[in-house]
């Protein structure tokens, strides 16, 4: 393994690393702090749906800390059981930012349908930087060259995905903070604090993917014309 390799791997690891470190401790923190609203995340979830119209969206807790989504092809609005549950700051701007992705969906927004297209491409090319290193490079299948032009390809997709991403969820969680401010669900500066720091926070972990497989992308291609 070379020196780039190393300094590539623990470069990223130690981004993503932090990313999650911090989303998680600020996420703790609040879902400490009650909000003055008293309203669950599933309340504060529907109550921003009916708002906006949307009422064929289903609000269901799922167990998981922090696996919170938005299902645009199953109409699913997923919240974990704490978040589900809760009247902290942290759940009430979790659901908000999920049903940022809801008033995305309705809207037509478009990163999000860039983003759901690619959902297929970009699993393939999950797969393929699995499962190549083995198959090809150990296994013999392709030459040095062709394995990291695939490779290249391959964290080009996931890159390109990441990008979309990105839009995407930062979106989400301006109308997240816009609207919990317009429904009086955050009564103090405090509290929207709260709801920004967490957002924030969950926000520069998909930064963070995206730099990693921009990285990963341009180690191959360098990789790949040596």
């Amino acid at each position: 393994m070379s020196l780039l390799s190393i300094f590539l791997f623990l470069g990223t690891f130690a981004i993503s690393l932090i990313a999650s470190a911090r989303v998680k401790s600020l996420y703790r923190r609040y879902s400490q702090v009650s909000a003055s609203s008293h309203r669950t995340g599933a309340q504060v979830a529907a109550a921003i749906l009916e708002r906006a119209g949307i009422r064929d969206v289903e609000i269901v807790a799922e167990e998981g800390m922090l696996g919170d989504h938005y299902d645009p092809a199953r109409k699913r609005l997923v919240l974990s059981t704490e978040n589900f549950q809760s009247d902290s700051v942290a759940a009430i701007g979790v659901a908000a930012h999920e049903c940022g992705h809801a008033l995305q969906h309705q809207q037509a927004y478009a990163p999000l349908h860039w983003r759901m297209a690619a959902v297929g491409a970009t699993q393939f090319a999950s797969q393929i930087v699995m499962w190549l290193p083995f198959l090809g490079l150990f296994g013999g299948f392709f030459n040095w060259h062709t394995a990291m032009g695939i490779m290249a390809a391959g964290w080009g997709v996931i890159m390109v995905f990441n990008l979309i991403t990105l839009p995407v969820e930062f979106d989400a969680s301006a109308r997240a903070k816009r609207v919990l401010a317009e429904m009086g669900f955050i009564g103090s500066d405090e509290e929207m604090t709260g709801v920004r720091k967490v957002l924030d926070a969950a926000g520069w972990t998909y930064v963070a993917a995206f730099v990693t497989s921009l990285a990963y992308m341009l180690y191959y291609l360098l990789r790949s014309r040596n």
